[in-house]
């Protein structure tokens, strides 16, 4: 897989880019990577341009140390695909990533041709969201980076799919302890001032696909599906938690393609 890196400004961003055609950006979630998509990339990329990005902090991207906003990272990725002339894109944004791919909707929609958010929400941290993050921040601070993955990855995925998927998971924390200790501070502080952005959700003129998984319990359903519309379509994954792109990688890649070709994207 061919693999690149790309100045945005503050930052470098790595990448991959494997296919011809409409162009689907995929971004990943917190201590994430370019690597979560690793399953779903060959089948997508037969039909489409697939960027899969590492974002700011995360993978091989350099990380601000100085404090970031979630603006930011929207704006890292709309230099990205600018200087790689991409005029408009499906963005896929998993957790952080559609908190990102939500900014960017907001602030870039006529770089969009749809968007999707996977196990994410457009709804802001409460008070009990906020203090988690503050706790997160202070024990990577403290503890380093590994610790805090080592027991918030298992928490990712569906309780019946841990004995499962070990390997996953396993896969999932070797990927997350990549993450820099900046890097995650950073993204940590940008998911807690992060606003509200149901109203990106209204908009009448971008398809959008909601995808949720049944059993997470990170972000349930209720705080996905939030509205609805002509223009949204709206996906369960029966059997994942926070992770379909690992617990139900094929199911997740069946409902991209469905979205698509709805939209005119075959």
């Amino acid at each position: 897989m061919a693999y690149f890196d790309q100045n945005v400004g503050e930052v470098t961003l790595s990448y991959t880019d494997e296919g011809a055609g409409h162009c689907i950006v995929l971004l990943h979630g917190f201590c994430g990577s370019h690597e979560y998509w690793n399953k779903i990339i060959p089948d997508l990329s037969k039909k489409h341009r697939v960027l899969a990005v590492d974002l700011r902090g995360h993978g091989s991207s350099s990380t601000a140390k100085d404090e970031y906003q979630i603006e930011q990272m929207a704006d890292d990725i709309a230099k990205l695909i600018r200087a790689l002339d991409v005029e408009k894109a499906t963005i896929i944004g998993h957790s952080l990533g559609g908190y990102v791919t939500l900014a960017f909707a907001e602030r870039f929609s006529e770089m969009l041709h749809s968007f999707a958010l996977i196990h994410s929400t457009a709804l802001p941290d409460d008070e009990a969201g906020k203090a988690n993050r503050v706790k997160g921040m202070e024990r990577i601070e403290k503890e380093g980076i590994e610790p805090f993955v080592h027991d918030l990855i298992p928490k990712l995925f569906a309780p019946q799919n841990l004995e499962r998927f070990d390997g996953e998971i396993q896969f999932a924390q070797r990927i997350g302890n990549k993450t820099s200790k900046y890097g995650a501070i950073g993204a940590l502080q940008a998911m807690k001032n992060r606003g509200d952005r149901q109203k990106v959700l209204q908009n009448p003129d971008l398809p959008i696909l909601l995808i949720a998984g049944r059993n997470d319990q990170v972000i349930p359903p209720e705080k996905t599906f939030l509205h609805k519309g002509a223009h949204i379509m709206e996906r369960t994954l029966e059997k994942s938690g926070h992770m379909g792109m690992l617990e139900e990688s094929d199911q997740l890649t069946g409902i991209i393609f469905e979205f698509l070709e709805k939209n005119g994207k075959k």
